[in-house]
């Protein structure tokens, strides 16, 4: 199904479709859009540009009552997504008669936006923190809404809106249809999905194919495997890599011997308070650190998205750790290269690896980067810390709105935010971190003065 005419859409949006000169349904659209039509919820795996902004307007606009309160609401994690949202469905919407539809972001005086609200809207497009305060204050209520979007989901999770969304499904009717559109489907998408959704239809574009994962093989002596490393890391360029060591000590003189050269680098062992390694998390998971050196014991249990690269620099003590360790790259149907320096005295544990595969290994010759040669790059984002957290029912948007309101940042400089009891991360493009740092300090966040600082 490739013409929208074929679909039971209300005149009015066929209208608009032919007068925005939309002949042609993309493949998020195509196989979004009939279970949408049909009242079901949908969970789709949908990347900016595939055409899925019109796949789930279409579908809410098919059910707006135009007489009626308000009926439709999107969730997107920041002001200028949901600006881009409101555009496009303010177009599909042109000759639905009365229609109208308001967009609640921070940044606005919550009072202002009150003050809007004498007429109520059919269709609300606004970042949870903010549509979350306008349900507590009584000014939005969502008895008769009909359909749920969650826009960019994972990046909604990953900026630290988990909190909120959920908040915000307490005033969601249970017979509401979602509509769950995310990028990558990690385990915390699944998990919301699984609270909200009743039998949702998967929709996938070119997602369900097989990650490639690539893996080389590098014969090294010891002594060169520093400079082997360095190499590789300069040759392959990756926003993002998982080192792997077989000992602590190990992890500790890699990353140090990194960090020497010039990378934004951090190890991750068993000796760590809970607090260093916390921090170490979130830094690396925020891209305010881009090369995480671990141990096998440290790294059980963590799940990084988008991992391009990873390097074994000790071959793994069997089999399964190996495969374990590849298996961290090449997630979410994207491709991934696992690297694996080997000495000569560890050839034996590469013949079990090459046994447990069941494919000949493929040896390469590494590219040497001597010590003298700072190949590094430092990572995009840095990270402030506030001293605040969830016992001081410090939320996400709440910072998020210091930084893009008197701070006067773009929400594109602000990066993922983590909250914790007691302190809270904020992921900044490192050219603005020191303005925002010193924004923050000399401001306020939620009516409160927090000492804030940069994790170095």
């Amino acid at each position: 199904m490739s013409d929208p005419s074929s679909l039971p859409l209300p005149p009015p949006l066929l209208q608009a479709l032919t007068a925005l000169s939309f002949d042609t349904l993309t493949p998020i659209q195509a196989q979004a859009l009939p279970p949408l039509l049909a009242g079901r919820d949908v969970i789709a795996q949908a990347r900016t540009g595939s055409g899925k902004t019109v796949a789930f307007g279409l579908g809410l606009l098919s059910r707006i009552d135009t007489g009626g309160s308000l009926q439709a609401l999107v969730l997107t994690p920041t002001r200028e997504l949901a600006d881009q949202v409101g555009k496009s469905l303010r177009q599909l919407a042109r000759f639905l008669p009365n229609l109208k539809l308001s967009i609640f972001c921070g940044g606005v005086p919550l009072r202002v936006q009150v003050e809007s609200l004498v007429h109520m809207p059919q269709v609300v497009v606004g970042t949870p923190g903010r549509i979350l305060e306008h349900l507590e204050k009584g000014s939005l209520e969502l008895s008769a809404l009909r359909v749920l979007v969650l826009d960019e989901a994972d990046r909604m999770l990953d900026m630290g809106f988990a909190d909120a969304i959920r908040a915000v499904l307490k005033f969601v009717p249970r017979e509401c249809q979602t509509a769950l559109f995310s990028a990558t489907f990690p385990d915390e998408i699944r998990a919301l999905s699984g609270e909200i959704q009743r039998e949702p239809v998967e929709v996938t574009v070119d997602a369900d194919a097989p990650a490639e994962i690539v893996q080389r093989f590098y014969e090294v002596e010891p002594e060169r495997k520093l400079d082997a490393l360095a190499g590789l890391l300069g040759e392959h360029k990756p926003e993002s890599t998982m080192i792997f060591c077989n000992t602590r000590r190990d992890t500790q003189d890699v990353a140090a011997a990194l960090d020497a050269r010039g990378y934004s680098v951090l190890a991750l062992h068993g000796d760590l308070e809970q607090r260093d390694r916390d921090e170490v998390l979130v830094r690396f998971a925020n891209r305010s650190c881009s090369i995480l050196v671990a141990t096998d014991v440290a790294a059980r249990g963590l799940d990084i998205e988008n991992l391009p690269l990873v390097v074994m620099y000790d071959v793994a003590s069997d089999a399964d750790t190996h495969v374990h360790r590849s298996g961290r790259t090449g997630r979410a149907g994207r491709s991934g290269l696992a690297l694996t320096l080997c000495s000569a005295r560890e050839r034996n544990r590469a013949a079990v690896i090459e046994e447990r595969l069941g494919r000949p290994l493929r040896w390469e010759t590494p590219r040497f980067a001597p010590a003298k040669l700072r190949t590094g790059q430092l990572a995009p984002m840095q990270t402030l810390v506030i001293d605040a957290g969830r016992k001081d029912k410090l939320r996400p948007a709440d910072i998020l709105g210091a930084l893009t309101g008197t701070a006067g940042l773009p929400s594109g400089d602000v990066g993922k935010i983590s909250i914790f009891d007691t302190r809270a991360y904020v992921a900044i493009v490192r050219d603005v971190a020191d303005k925002a740092l010193q924004r923050l300090r000399d401001g306020k966040i939620k009516g409160r003065s927090f000492r804030v600082r940069k994790l170095v």
